[in-house]
C-alpha cells in the first residue's frame, strides 16, 4: 500500500507541488509542532495550526451550518490576513487552513496564495467555484491543496447544501483540480443520511481514480439556529466510521485524515489540546469553528504572539475542555461551556446573536469519547505521525477546571 501510495504522489501530481507539500507543509509543519512543544514546556502558547473564515458568504444553506451565510457579507481584508499570517511566521509557523463559508467567494482568495509563496494553505471548500482557470492558478501557486466537501449521493447532497444540482458542481471542482494535477482532498461531515453511502470501499476506490490523494472524515456536530440533531451519529456508528478509517489506512492508496484520536485511539479534541485555534470573519479569536465567542481579536493593538499567549479565555477553555472530557465539550457538556463564557464575559462572536441561547437550548449527547473502546491504528506510518506530531502535547494530563 505504501509504495502503491508513493507511485501515486509521484505520478499524479508534478514535482513542484510535490515538492511545496514536503518543504512548505510537511518539514515546516514538523518544525512548527516541535516549537509548539517547546513553548508549553516554558509555559507559553501559540497555536502550530491556524484556521481561518475569510468571509462568511456561501452559495449554499448546508443543514446544521452554523455561519451566518445569510448575513451581511463580512472578510478579513488582504492586509489584515497577511499580517497574520507573517505575525504566525514569526512563531515557526507556515500552515494555515483557509476556511467560510464559501472561501472562494473571498475576491482576493488567490492573491493570498501569491503574496505567500513559503506557506502551505488548506482550503475547505464546496468546489463550486474551482473553475479550470482557477485550478490552473492554484496550480501556478503551488502551494495549496483543495479539500473538496462531498456530503452524499445527488438526492443527499441536494438535501444536506439547500442547493440544487450540488454533486454535479461539487464532482465538476473535483475533476477540475485533479486535471491539473494539484493535490486534492475530499471531506465528509458525516452524518446519519450519508454514513452509507461514504463510509464504504467503493466510496474510497471512486475517489483513488478520480486522482483524489486524501480524506477527512468529520463527524457531524448539530449546532447553530437549526442544528438538524436528527442527523447526528450513535457511539456505534462513530466507531464505526474510526474502524473504517483505520482499516483503509492500511489497505488502500490514498491518505485518510481525521482530528479526533491518537495513535492508541484515544480521544482528543484539538481546541484542547491547542493544537489549532480558529479565526472568525469578523476578526475573532475562538477556541474552534463552532465555539463562537471570544474575548480577542487579531485587530487588537498588540502583536498576535502576546494576544495568544496572554488569553485568559483560550487558556480556561483549554483547561476545561481537558478537565471535563476528551471528546468535544460542546457536545457533551454545552452547559459548563455556556457557564465559562459569562464567567469572562466573553461576547457572542454570530451576527445573529444568538449563540448564547443556542447553547442552552441544546441536549447534551456523545462526542467521539467512548471510554474502553479505543481503536489503535494499525499503519506504522499514522501511529509513528501521531506519537511525535499529532497527540494531546500532554493537554489531559493535569488540567485545571476553571469553574471549581
Amino acid at each position: 500500500m505504501y509504495l502503491r501510495y508513493a507511485k501515486r504522489l509521484l505520478t499524479e501530481t508534478d514535482l513542484r507541488l510535490l515538492w511545496k507539500l514536503t518543504w512548505n507543509f510537511a518539514f515546516k509543519g514538523a518544525i512548527a509542532i516541535q516549537k509548539h512543544k517547546r513553548r508549553l514546556a516554558r509555559g507559553d502558547f501559540f497555536p502550530p495550526f491556524i484556521y481561518i473564515s475569510i468571509i462568511n458568504s456561501c452559495n449554499l444553506r448546508c443543514q446544521g451550518c452554523w455561519v451566518d451565510v445569510a448575513a451581511k457579507q463580512e472578510k478579513i481584508e488582504i492586509d489584515a490576513i497577511s499580517r497574520l499570517i507573517r505575525e504566525s511566521n514569526e512563531q515557526g509557523n507556515y500552515f494555515f487552513g483557509i476556511v467560510g463559508g464559501e472561501p472562494f467567494m473571498h475576491a482576493d482568495i488567490l492573491e493570498i496564495f501569491r503574496r505567500h509563496p513559503n506557506c502551505y494553505f488548506q482550503v475547505f471548500t464546496n468546489g463550486h467555484f474551482i473553475t479550470d482557470e482557477v485550478a490552473a492558478e492554484l496550480r501556478k501557486c503551488g502551494n495549496v491543496t483543495p479539500l473538496i466537501s462531498v456530503e452524499g449521493s445527488e438526492i443527499v447532497s441536494d438535501e444536506r447544501r439547500g442547493g440544487e444540482a450540488v454533486l454535479n458542481k461539487t464532482m465538476e471542482g473535483i475533476r477540475n483540480c485533479t486535471k491539473h494535477n494539484i493535490v486534492t482532498g475530499v471531506c465528509t461531515s458525516v452524518c446519519k443520511t450519508n454514513l452509507d453511502d461514504l463510509v464504504n470501499e467503493t466510496w474510497a476506490d471512486r475517489l483513488i481514480e478520480l486522482g483524489v490523494l486524501y480524506m477527512w472524515y468529520h463527524t457531524y456536530r448539530p449546532m447553530g439556529p437549526e442544528a438538524s440533531p436528527e442527523l447526528a451519529l450513535s457511539p456505534e456508528e462513530q466507531l464505526r466510521i474510526r474502524q473504517f478509517v483505520v482499516d483503509m489506512r492500511v489497505k488502500k492508496p490514498i491518505a485518510i485524515i481525521d482530528a479526533y484520536y491518537d495513535a492508541e485511539g484515544q480521544a482528543l479534541c484539538p481546541a484542547a489540546t491547542g493544537f489549532t485555534h480558529h479565526i472568525s470573519p469578523w476578526g475573532d479569536i475562538e477556541p474552534c469553528p463552532i465555539v463562537q465567542f471570544a474575548k480577542e481579536s487579531i485587530y487588537d493593538d498588540r502583536p498576535l504572539a502576546d494576544t495568544f499567549n496572554n488569553s485568559q479565555f483560550l487558556t480556561d477553555f483549554r483547561n476545561l475542555a481537558a478537565t471535563h472530557t476528551r471528546g468535544c465539550i460542546v457536545l457533551e457538556r454545552p452547559d459548563l461551556l455556556h457557564e465559562l463564557t459569562v464567567l469572562h464575559g466573553a461576547k457572542d462572536t454570530t451576527a445573529r446573536k444568538t449563540a448564547a441561547a443556542e447553547l442552552l437550548a441544546m441536549t447534551p449527547r456523545t462526542s467521539q469519547y467512548n471510554r474502553a473502546k479505543e481503536i489503535p491504528e494499525k499503519s506504522w506510518a499514522y501511529r509513528f505521525a501521531k506519537r511525535h506530531f499529532f497527540n494531546d502535547f500532554g493537554a489531559y494530563d493535569a488540567p485545571r477546571d476553571p469553574l471549581a
